[in-house]
């Protein structure tokens, strides 16, 4: 309902630069246009030393608010009460003088907005440490700032502010420390992976251009480095073609070390161990998901989560006329794409998901119904999470399989001391009640591989949903 109200202030702020003379009076006779003519005209020195006595700070008593307009270099502020009035004058400050203008300038009465950016955190904690209340707002959000046809940092700066001290903002969540720490390795770890694409399709581009057939196998492979290098090509282009496979190289070990971290974080929380109950979901997935949703308290229901990935579908509903459509993807494209993945995975090798895409299908087609089925997963996530339910869908031969699997990445050296894989495996299933019945394990050619009794009773029955 807030939003609601930006249309109508639409107008005001793209029409004033700071909304300071939206009410000029109209001059009724020729005296009255050349007095208002006179009072127009550029105020002498004694004027413009009165003007700005009148932007004195505020006492401490008294409430100010305070909009930032955060650039790479410097950030433009403004401050104003409760009743709009200027209360700090627009100062351009410098980041190297940030410290200093936050002390002199910020109280503890002081509300401070401003609008996501990079290194937005690290500015945040600054802010928090001088004034009383820091929001953080997402760009879009804002369409007095993104539709405006007339734009700059000061009318941005005021923008923000007025809607602070109005009550018509909403801040984003604030992530805590580890949490940031989280999100940056996923997003390192997805550079890399596009990184390592990008060369392999360059490589594969060469190919192309000379009509030749790759190895056989996997052409990309550590082992196929000679028959790349031993290629009959130009000068140039045998450059370009060495620089790629180091690149695609450097981006492979970089992607197996940042996901063998991901793995030990896995390991070390339980809620993400829990979450790779779910079909498609391993232990990057697992991690990504932890890290966008941060805390799932601030969920209420699974609509919301829903709707914070960008899965929920457009809504018109007015009068007589509704209408749905596509989803909105107005949400964390991480959480979104993970998400599409897993669905992908668990279409194609679990049983139930087999099913809801041959149902799905016909009447949607796949792409559809895989983003249908990626939204049901989210909505398992919410209840594994919030009301630590098991997925009713959940084979407990595959999940041990997968646990397993799990085990044997991580290692000896990051299990308990003296815990075997088989160990490992039982001691993750007890904690999700599931697999009481399981005695050994299927892997490959191999020998079934034996698992240590269950601690739980054979007769408890699992909390699903």
């Amino acid at each position: 309902m807030r939003h609601s109200s930006f249309g109508c202030l639409a107008a005001p702020f793209a029409f004033a630069k700071l909304g300071m003379a939206l009410e000029t009076p109209q001059p009724a006779s020729v005296s009255e246009t050349v007095a208002l003519k006179k009072k127009r005209a550029r105020p002498s020195a004694g004027e413009v030393r009165q003007f700005k006595q009148e932007y004195t700070p505020m006492k401490d008593s008294r409430k100010r608010y305070i909009g930032l307009d955060v650039h790479k270099h410097y950030l433009i502020a403004i401050g104003m009460d409760d009743e709009l009035n200027v209360v700090l004058p627009v100062r351009r400050v410098e980041f190297s003088y940030l410290e200093t203008w936050m002390k002199k300038t910020l109280t503890k009465q002081d509300e401070v907005v401003l609008e996501m950016t990079t290194n937005t955190w690290q500015l945040y904690d600054e802010l928090c440490e001088h004034a009383g209340r820091v929001i953080v707002v997402h760009p879009p959000h804002v369409a007095l700032i993104t539709r405006s046809q007339v734009m700059n940092d000061k009318i941005a700066a005021s923008i923000l502010v007025r809607l602070l001290a109005k009550g018509l903002l909403v801040g984003i969540w604030i992530p805590p420390q580890d949490i940031r720490e989280l999100r940056g390795l996923v997003a390192q770890r997805r550079k890399m992976t596009g990184l390592a694409t990008q060369a392999k399709n360059r490589l594969h581009a060469v190919l192309q251009r000379h009509h030749l057939l790759p190895p056989e196998g996997n052409p990309f492979h550590e082992s196929q480095q000679d028959w790349w290098l031993a290629l009959a090509l130009g000068k140039l282009e045998r450059l370009n073609l060495q620089s790629d496979l180091e690149t695609l190289r450097f981006a492979q070990r970089q992607q197996v070390r940042l996901t063998s971290l991901m793995e030990e974080i896995a390991n070390q929380q339980e809620q993400i161990t829990r979450i790779l109950q779910l079909p498609g979901f391993g232990a990057v997935t697992a991690v990504t998901v932890w890290a966008a949703i941060g805390t799932i308290q601030r969920f209420e229901d699974p609509q919301h989560l829903v709707g914070y990935a960008g899965l929920g579908t457009r809504v018109h509903d007015s009068g007589m006329s509704t209408r749905t459509g596509r989803i909105t993807k107005a949400g964390r494209r991480d959480l979104r794409v993970v998400l599409i993945e897993a669905a992908q995975v668990a279409a194609n090798s679990h049983p139930h998901w087999k099913a809801e895409l041959a149902r799905l299908q016909p009447r949607l087609g796949r792409n559809k119904a895989i983003v249908a089925i990626a939204r049901k997963l989210l909505v398992a996530v919410w209840y594994i999470l919030a009301q630590h339910k098991t997925d009713r869908f959940v084979q407990p031969e595959a999940l041990a399989q997968k646990f397993l699997k799990f085990a044997y990445q991580l290692g000896k050296e990051n299990r308990p001391a003296g815990q075997s894989a088989a160990h490992f495996v039982r001691q993750r299933l007890d904690a999700l009640a599931l697999g009481q019945e399981l005695t050994s394990i299927a892997w490959g050619s191999k020998k079934p591989i034996p698992l240590p009794p269950s601690t739980n009773k054979v007769s408890d029955v699992p909390n699903t949903k």
